[in-house]
């Protein structure tokens, strides 16, 4: 399989996991249609300011995230910012370590690249996320819009200073 259909099968299933059930299936369908085709995954993974990193347990994937090096809202603080675009365990690995791994390694790579502060955006329908990433040090600093298909969705956006800098 090559990486970006990988990255379609492996997004759309946790994407759809996560939020089908507090959406409709249509806004669901045309959100998955554009956001995990295999031919925008291969945008996605040739765009400079983008890196993916994949957890693997025994030849299968078991999570991944994606990484943005760009501009990042307003709201948050900080000169050179790394975006957690993406961060999702396969839904019989959460609770298991792979959210916390894959932090792990995204403020690997922030340090690696001199970023100062990391960023994401979570929906306010998802508590167990914004648990998660308020436990790693993330406070919400905005918030913005997010669409799915025909419905606009409240994001938070949230923010962590790197370790070691500023």
């Amino acid at each position: 399989m090559t990486d970006n259909t990988l990255l379609a099968v492996v997004g759309a299933e946790t994407f759809r996991d996560t939020f089908a059930a507090d959406n409709t299936p249509e806004d669901m369908a045309i959100y998955l249609a554009g956001a995990f085709s295999p031919e925008r995954q291969a945008q996605e993974l040739a765009d400079p300011s983008s890196r993916f990193l994949l957890a693997e347990l025994e030849g299968e994937v078991v999570g991944y995230a994606r990484l943005k090096f760009a501009e990042a809202p307003a709201a948050v603080p900080g000169a050179r910012p790394m975006e957690i675009a993406r961060l999702y365990a396969r839904r019989s690995w959460i609770g298991l370590g792979i959210g916390a791994t894959l932090m792990r390694a995204a403020f690997t790579e922030a340090q690696a690249a001199g970023c100062d502060v990391v960023w994401l955006d979570v929906w306010e329908r998802n508590p167990r996320a914004i648990a998660f990433y308020a436990r790693w040090g993330f406070e919400v600093v905005g918030e913005q819009i997010f669409q799915l298909g025909s419905d606009p969705q409240r994001e938070l956006v949230m923010s962590r200073r790197v370790a070691g800098t500023g």
